[in-house]
């Protein structure tokens, strides 16, 4: 890649970082200021992301590598210095990062962005963490990243005030400070072991390590799983996530449905990475826990779905269920499966962030003592800072008519069913489980592990469709004892473009899937984006006797 693109690369940690620092010199009175930057710097990070995705398939399909590109800091090659990593799943997941981002910041412009301090910089600090934890070639600098997205995350998640919101809050601050406790002792064990953190270079060591040390070398790598299942959601781990992401702000909670994903990102990356076949007599570790680890995380979630009595808790066992079975097409360890497995990444994920904002306006109109948002305003009132009657945007007509038209695009989205992206997902997946050696082949063997994941998603589909009807007869069809509620074009525009998002996910299946499937083939032969990573090294590491 050029040189042009290699810069271009950085944007997405600097120009967060900057608009974030920007914004901490001016005061909370200067919020419509505030808000301008973070909307300008939100969507061009979403310029960004589009740019990046395109250079990286495009120089995917030219070049006989991964087509990775790396971002030398302080012109240092890997694995002594700092590197960032562009590649295929890279790019997909800053895009879906940006677009998630892009539609709570406008969500958040009607009312939310004032209803606590500091919201503006904590959403770019957070957009910071993200982008750079998918873009870092070495376990250090994902530990810093991760801190940083974790430390902005703290203060979005007790965004708004009230009892509830800073409960589950101060729970999920304590939970995650544990997860970072275990990161450090993972990330020390290997290095003790292995002698770097780069994963390119990791890659190449791993096969090498001696037999005395391998023990070693496993269960720091476990203790490192375990830091990243827990911010996945794997069950028994995700006992904190129902209550957090019930309890957040919307625009708040939109966005925390990309954090389990970085869990995945991470585990994706790492495991298919450092533990594939190349691996030695290390090859495949712990891919029978996530396999299983992810089948358990969608049946329990699956029956958290069903008993939730509230939209925020349904919604936020969709996530779960979303996590599970993206872990376990993970651990079948199949191209298929994952490429299927990351098209549902992205179309699950569009539709719980937009389920997450739907929520809001659905729930509009409840009394005042009941309503989380309206407790946020007595607080903001009794400081005399801003009008909290002030709102922002045009009233729409036909309030409860197009909310529910995208509560049955949410719930078909998140229950997997057809037409939409959901379903399509879904069906790739299974497709690909249930015929290992391709439908071209004749098939195979359908294996017990297979058929287990079949009746899982179905069943898991079942619940969410029994539990979103319930939940939107008793939203729509129940006469509520309450006025329409009140709907701002600011509002609503954000789901209506996450839903349509999810339409044309599915209306481009063809090139999307490919895209998918070519990401699956670069992780599951890792060669091509360790020799793009470590290239200006390769000589000295075979003098080292490193193949």
């Amino acid at each position: 890649m050029s040189r042009a693109i290699d810069h271009l690369m950085i944007a997405p940690v600097v120009l967060p970082l900057a608009a974030g620092a920007a914004m901490l010199l001016f005061s909370e009175r200067r919020r419509t200021f505030k808000a301008t930057v973070n909307v300008v710097s939100t969507f061009a990070l979403v310029a960004i992301a589009v740019t990046l995705l395109q250079m990286a398939d495009a120089s995917s399909m030219s070049a006989a590598s991964a087509g990775a590109a790396v971002y030398r800091l302080g012109d240092w090659p890997a694995p002594f210095g700092i590197v960032l990593v562009l590649d295929r799943l890279s790019a997909l997941m800053l895009l879906l990062t940006s677009i998630l981002a892009a539609a709570s910041v406008v969500f958040s412009l009607a009312r939310w962005h004032r209803a606590g301090a500091q919201f503006h910089s904590l959403f770019q600090f957070l957009l910071m963490g993200l982008n750079g934890a998918f873009l870092t070639g070495d376990l250090f600098n994902l530990f810093v990243f991760f801190e940083v997205l974790l430390a902005a995350s703290y203060g979005l998640a007790l965004h708004g005030s009230g009892t509830a919101r800073v409960t589950a809050g101060l729970h999920y601050i304590a939970i995650n400070l544990g997860a970072s406790l275990l990161f450090l002792i993972g990330v020390s064990l290997i290095y003790g072991i292995a002698g770097t953190l780069n994963m390119a270079d990791l890659a190449l060591r791993i096969p090498h390590i001696a037999d005395g040390d391998r023990a070693l070398l496993e269960t720091g790598a476990g203790i490192l799983g375990v830091a990243f299942l827990l911010k996945a959601g794997m069950w028994p781990l995700c006992f904190w996530l129902p209550s957090t992401y019930a309890a957040a702000a919307a625009p708040v909670a939109a966005l925390l449905a990309i954090m389990t994903k970085v869990g995945v990102y991470i585990v994706l990356r790492l495991w298919l990475t450092l533990f594939g076949e190349a691996a030695g007599a290390s090859a495949q570790f712990g891919g029978e826990w996530i396999l299983w680890g992810g089948i358990a995380t969608v049946t329990f979630a699956a029956v958290g779905t069903l008993a939730s009595q509230h939209l925020g808790r349904l919604a936020a066992y969709s996530v779960i269920v979303s996590s599970g079975t993206v872990l376990a097409a993970i651990g079948m360890g199949q191209v298929g499966v994952t490429g299927g497995a990351l098209f549902y990444l992205v179309s699950s994920t569009l539709g719980i962030s937009a389920f997450f904002l739907l929520i809001e306006l659905v729930e509009r109109g409840r009394e005042p003592s009941q309503d989380a948002l309206a407790a946020a305003w007595e607080a903001v009132e009794d400081e005399g800072d801003v009008d909290a009657e002030e709102e922002i945007g045009i009233a729409i007509p036909a309030t409860t008519a197009l909310l529910s038209l995208s509560f049955i695009g949410c719930a078909l989205v998140v229950a997997g069913l057809p037409p939409l992206s959901g379903f399509v997902g879904k069906f790739a997946l299974l497709t690909a489980a249930l015929n290992p050696s391709g439908i071209a082949q004749g098939g195979g063997p359908v294996t017990a592990v297979a058929w287990t994941l079949l009746l899982v998603l179905s069943l898991s589909g079942l619940t969410t469709l029994i539990a979103m009807t319930r939940a939107g007869i008793r939203a729509f069809w129940a006469p509520p004892d309450r006025a329409e509620p009140r709907v701002q074009v600011i509002e609503i525009a954000p789901v209506v473009v996450l839903l349509l998002l999810c339409a044309v996910q599915t209306v481009q299946a063809g090139p999307i899937m490919r895209y998918m499937r070519a990401t699956a083939e670069s992780l599951h032969t890792p060669r091509g984006y360790v020799t793009d990573v470590l290239e200006p090294i390769q000589p000295s590491t075979r003098k080292e006797g490193i193949p």
